[in-house]
């Protein structure tokens, strides 16, 4: 068992997010990294990471940019045949060309990728979630990444932490969560980005499916590693 954290045993968020803010506040965030270059990147990230890792991900961007074709013109107009083996590396071609097309066309009938991403977060949101393939989560990694608005990025790797440490909505929405979080902290997008960056490279570092606690510091606040504890007590008592 780690050494107690000062802010392990409050179970308060913003201790949680304090606690995550010194593991990982160090480390590079996929979209501060160099290969992130605008946000044609960043939308088209965000569609072509859905189901697949970022490295994968990461992989089909620069495919694209080699072919010249982040670009939602060139996008509109490309044919499966060319562009499906551009995304080809990240998983289901065929689903995220037709995808990628979609938001394309979603930027060009805005005017262009500043003329939407300039629109107020709600319009926004109404586009983005009216477009083919673009859910709740995508759309807001757009908002908080690309436009910059402050909105509280909800994912599986939140949902999962939170619960396990007690906290989070009771109601299982997307909406319901994200209220949740912007109810308790000042919106702030820079902030935002952080929290999220932080919360989904703890997920992939230590609060996996099959968590490893034992090196978590919020593990006292965490009703898993306590069960997990106990377990461990009662196994090795011979009880």
């Amino acid at each position: 068992m780690p050494a107690s954290h000062p802010d392990a045993g409050r179970a308060t968020l913003i201790g949680v997010l304090r606690v995550l803010e010194e593991m990982y506040g160090a480390e590079t965030w996929v979209w501060d990294a160099e290969h992130v270059r605008g946000p044609m990147d960043i939308i088209a990230g965000a569609v072509l990471v859905q189901h697949t890792t970022w490295t994968n991900a990461e992989r089909a961007l620069e495919a694209l940019r080699g072919a010249g074709a982040l670009d939602p013109a060139r996008l509109v107009a490309m044919p499966d045949d060319a562009l499906v083996p551009l995304v080809r590396v990240s998983g289901t071609p065929t689903v995220k060309a037709r995808r990628l097309r979609a938001i394309a066309q979603t930027i060009t009938v805005a005017g262009g990728i500043d003329a939407l991403l300039a629109l107020p977060v709600a319009e926004l949101r109404s586009r983005l979630l009216a477009t083919h393939g673009i859910g709740a989560e995508t759309a807001d990694a757009i908002i908080l990444y690309a436009a910059g608005h402050p909105v509280f990025l909800i994912d599986a790797y939140t949902q999962r932490l939170f619960r396990r440490i007690g906290m989070g909505s009771a109601v299982n929405a997307y909406a319901a969560w994200q209220q949740w979080f912007e109810e308790r902290l000042p919106a702030d997008t820079r902030a935002y980005q952080r929290h999220h960056a932080h919360i989904v490279l703890h997920g992939k570092a230590l609060c996996r499916p099959n968590p490893h606690c034992s090196a978590c510091p919020l593990n006292n606040d965490c009703a898993l590693a306590r069960d997990g504890a106990i377990l461990t007590r009662l196994s090795t008592s011979g009880r």
